[in-house]
């Protein structure tokens, strides 16, 4: 539970200080322990040791709200990114559908319909970066799709994208063709350059677009994500490198609030200042 509290407040922190400015979106990310401690209207992502498969995803429930389905791991580093990305792409797309037109980055295809998933280009651990200590997903901007590249543009929170509708490796981008009604990709898992596949017309028994698109990724998701803070070269201090700062801040609470509560009831004030003195007038 400890882990899942700090894992928590640092998606909190990246949702309010960091995507929602960019998207325009807004979310609370709270931990429970139980699935019955959590209150009506909320979108779960549940932690577990096993979920059936390779990779976390995003699916509908019942009533047609979003529920995430994540792999812990002993190392809450992988986890945490895959919670991250999950986070990122619920809220900015919760029913999994959401498209953007743009040009294709295929040759002669012209305008596309992009699937708006807000990690996958950038997905790798490779390419994220750390709140309070916690690795946590990049994430690409609405400027993303522009039809060309602009100086001064950011295409992604760290600036690891460099123009517009580029895949970075250990990621992809996923689109539909409107000629001939398939799903394409530009993928980035081996080589030393992105490629092209033609995946097909869509499968309707798959549910949304996104549950469609990860069933063809998971596994190669599950090893971008899964390498881990090892790879994420400028994600920044991990808790245990920042432990030193940490305890030195809990000791000075510790502290403050012990020499707080060690003053006797009547001098403490609201704010725990020496609580005001009563003013008299004096009749004339």
């Amino acid at each position: 539970m400890s882990d899942l509290l700090r894992v928590s407040a640092a998606l909190q922190k990246q949702a309010s200080r960091d995507l929602a400015p960019i998207w325009e979106v807004s979310a609370t990310v709270d931990a429970f322990d139980k699935l019955e401690h959590v209150p009506d209207g909320y979108w779960p992502m549940v932690i577990r040791d096993d979920i059936g498969y390779s990779a976390a995803g995003i699916h509908i429930d019942q009533d047609g709200q979003p529920l995430a389905l994540i792999s812990s791991d002993d190392s809450v580093d992988k986890w945490s990114l895959t919670a991250s990305h999950e986070m990122c792409e619920m809220v900015v797309d919760p029913s999994g559908d959401r498209q953007l037109t743009s040009d294709s980055p295929k040759p002669g295809q012209g305008r596309v319909s992009f699937l708006v998933e807000v990690c996958d280009p950038l997905e790798a651990a490779d390419f994220a970066y750390s709140v309070n200590g916690i690795l946590v997903s990049n994430f690409i901007t609405p400027n993303y799709f522009d039809p060309v590249q602009s100086s001064g543009v950011r295409y992604s929170y760290t600036g690891a994208v460099t123009a517009p509708r580029q895949v970075l490796r250990g990621g992809y981008l996923s689109w539909k063709n409107a000629v001939d009604g398939h799903w394409w990709q530009q993928t980035w898992f081996d080589g030393g350059e992105p490629s092209f596949r033609d995946v097909g017309p869509r499968d309707s028994t798959s549910g949304s677009i996104r549950g469609f698109i990860d069933r063809l990724t998971a596994e190669r998701t599950a090893e971008a994500i899964g390498r881990g803070r090892v790879s994420a070269q400028c994600a920044g201090l991990t808790v245990a490198q920042a432990q030193k700062s940490l305890t030195g801040t809990a000791t000075m609470w510790r502290q403050q609030i012990s020499e707080i509560l060690a003053q006797p009831p009547k001098r403490r004030g609201s704010a725990g200042n020496t609580a005001p003195k009563p003013v008299t007038k004096k009749r004339s």
